[in-house]
């Protein structure tokens, strides 16, 4: 009998590519025969976490996307007949039996070439404004699935964004004296943990940093994964709360249960992981785009899981009154936390990978 193939289209940043993985190791365990391809591009992060997670990439020319679908869109396929051409001798190797797409540039060639030849489509969205790609694969398929409840997109129903194991079932609680211990913080004190994404944030490390005095004067350690590991350096005496900031978290499932609250930038993947784990959190949407982190974070801050605050407006002064304010304040922490974790579903990985298999005609798809 042959095995089932399925090819996982996205990448370019951690917000396509953490999902493609979930999903690939959902897919995984529900089908342990099944044969997994990625697609993805040269510039993307794919090209390093893909391999390290043991799954063969194909990589394509990168297709540059118009804002939104028009006559521009139209002209993708002709202005990049090379790529389209490339994905399809992927498809000619790869013979897969359906076709999953997480968005961004590769999503499209994969979505024209999986319609021309009737390929199953199955689409996941990450964030709450859909992105140009996953517009046009919905109007190709029926299977169309969003990490946000009311993201605008056709044919979708909402299951919740795909995520790590070690984060779908992490219990912070129960982990957070070996967190602590993980990155040599105090067992006791109030823990902030700050993060821009994994190349870091000039302004939550500035402001962050920049209140160091008042966050040790309240008895507040900090661990800070700042990219720039320059832009936020604190020194503590002896005695005063650890300020710990590192250039990246390997294990962020360890940073969330050390932690009491989160300054973060708000990304689908950092929206969904901090509200399924119930790690409340303060949101700093990145200013540019088309606003999608702002509206990401709006569901967790309107169900009182979060707080949004501008870009702008985060500066060290309003650090040191309004996290201090909330680190200190325990029974709002519970509250949050409440909040947050009944809302965003665990188990997205799951019903996303019994999606693709039933798409693909697998009686492990229908079990």
């Amino acid at each position: 009998m042959v095995a089932l193939r399925v090819l996982l289209a996205g990448g370019g940043t951690a917000g396509h590519t953490s999902p493609l993985l979930a999903t690939a190791g959902a897919v995984r365990r529900l089908a342990p025969d099944a044969e997994i391809t990625a697609l993805g591009t040269p510039r993307g992060l794919e090209v390093t976490l893909v391999p390290q997670a043991g799954y063969p990439l194909e990589l394509v020319p990168a297709v540059p996307l118009p804002r939104s679908l028009g006559a521009d869109l139209l002209k993708v396929p002709g202005k990049l007949a090379g790529t389209v051409k490339a994905t399809g001798e992927v498809f000619d190797r790869v013979r897969p039996d359906v076709v999953v797409g997480f968005g961004g540039y590769v999503s499209v060639p994969a979505y024209l070439v999986a319609r021309k030849r009737k390929v199953p489509i199955v689409v996941h969205e990450q964030n709450a404004l859909p992105g140009v790609a996953n517009k046009l694969g919905a109007r190709f398929t029926q299977q169309v699935f969003t990490s946000f409840p009311e993201t605008p997109l056709v044919h979708s129903r909402y299951i919740g964004l795909p995520m790590r194991e070690q984060i779908a079932h992490l219990d912070r609680e129960a982990e957070r004296a070996r967190a602590r211990a993980e990155f040599g913080l105090d067992p006791d004190r109030p823990t902030l943990l700050v993060t821009g994404g994994s190349q870091g944030a000039r302004r939550i490390n500035q402001a962050v940093s920049g209140a160091a005095d008042e966050l040790a004067a309240a008895g507040i350690q900090v661990l800070h994964a700042a990219g720039r590991v320059e832009e936020a350096q604190v020194e503590r005496a002896p005695g005063e709360p650890p300020y710990v900031t590192l250039p990246f978290i390997e294990r962020i499932d360890l940073a969330y249960a050390a932690a009491d609250a989160i300054v973060c930038r708000s990304g689908a993947n950092t929206v969904a992981e901090v509200a399924a784990v119930g790690l409340p959190a303060v949101f700093v949407p990145l200013p540019i785009g088309n606003g999608e982190q702002a509206l990401n974070a709006h569901p967790v801050v309107g169900a009182g899981g979060g707080i949004l605050v501008e870009d702008a407006a985060l500066t060290p002064e309003w650090v040191a009154t309004a996290v201090v304010s909330l680190l200190r304040d325990s029974a709002r922490l519970e509250r949050m936390s409440a909040a947050a974790s009944d809302l965003m579903p665990r188990d997205a990985d799951d019903v996303l990978a019994r999606e693709i298999l039933a798409a693909a005609g697998s009686e492990a798809g229908q079990g």
